[in-house]
């Protein structure tokens, strides 16, 4: 999984019922041609990464084609979840 392009926003909580701060990132990939997650049209992550204190990680994800926003119906495994949760600390602390 290539990381190829990212947005992010941070989510406000207008209840103030949750703590810490959440942020969703719309990571774009690139998958090699094997894998069954590779797409023509392109292949998105929705990321929301939970930060509380000193700790951060990926509250939820799912996959999305690019072109159409469509949601797909695939998981990643823990070694991909790991590179996103990687990810996005890094771009947080570039803020």
């Amino acid at each position: 999984m290539e990381i190829i392009e990212y947005s992010m926003i941070e989510l406000i909580d207008p209840t103030g019922i949750l703590s810490g701060h959440r942020y969703e990132f719309r990571i774009y990939v690139k998958f090699d041609e094997e894998d069954e997650l590779h797409n023509e049209k392109g292949t998105g992550i929705r990321v929301v990464y939970a930060v509380d204190g000193d700790e951060g990680k990926v509250a939820s994800y799912h996959l999305f084609e690019r072109a159409t926003d469509e949601i797909l119906d695939f998981e990643l495994d823990d070694e991909e979840v790991a590179q996103l949760a990687v990810f996005c600390e890094e771009q947080l602390e570039e803020e």
